[in-house]
């Protein structure tokens, strides 16, 4: 049920305006991960730089989260519906939530499967304006439950991802120094900063109309 922004939008609501904007699509899926398959994702030891493949990954992970965060900034600018950006949203968690190819990029695959869980929750839960709580309290509730019950985990992570998405500041200040084995909670906390960064990128994003750059 779509309930975001529910008494806080003042004034009469208008009608959403209909404009075509394409997001992401299995090709686009598709094509990144043709991509991949042709890197090396070993790293050079006589080398400090991040593997190609990693820095591949890195930008595939971000093309992810601007695209599905563009759908929210359509929403905020009154271009869609609260239930089209729904349906937006799952669309391409169809997409990039489904299976992971098999062979060498499985495990790879299915490695950002995992932390990408948080940006699709966080979305849901902002435009069915599912999110209560202080950010570092959640931060605390998240930590302490993650090893007995990821569901709730993740349902926490959803909630700080939201109230991110709705202004709030996370996730660094909550990272431990020690990141050599975060834990799964950590990588929902990675990839929450990781929301932050791509909103700022969207600061100027749909401010003239047919613009979707």
């Amino acid at each position: 049920m779509c309930t975001a922004m529910a008494g806080k939008k003042k004034g009469k609501e208008t009608e959403p305006m209909k404009l075509f904007y394409l997001f992401y699509t299995q090709e686009r899926w598709d094509n990144w991960i043709a991509t991949l398959k042709e890197m090396n994702f070993e790293q050079d030891p006589e080398s400090d730089e991040m593997p190609e493949g990693m820095q591949a990954l890195a930008n595939f992970t971000e093309d992810i989260n601007v695209e599905v965060l563009k759908i929210i900034r359509l929403y905020q600018n009154n271009r869609f519906s609260c239930e089209e950006a729904l349906d937006k949203v799952n669309e391409v968690e169809e997409i990039v939530m489904g299976r992971a190819p098999e062979g060498e990029l499985e495990e790879i695959i299915e490695g950002i499967q995992l932390p990408l869980l948080a940006l699709f929750m966080a979305c849901k839960k902002y435009l069915n304006d599912s999110y209560e709580g202080e950010i570092k309290d959640l931060v605390k509730q998240g930590r302490d439950v993650v090893d007995e019950d990821i569901e709730k985990a993740l349902d926490i992570a959803g909630t700080i991802g939201a109230r991110v998405i709705d202004g709030g500041s996370c996730c660094g200040r909550y990272l431990r120094d020690d990141m050599d084995n975060p834990s799964l909670f950590d990588e929902w906390l990675i990839e929450i900063d990781s929301i932050g960064n791509a909103l700022k990128s969207l600061k100027k994003f749909d401010e003239e109309p047919g613009d979707a750059s």
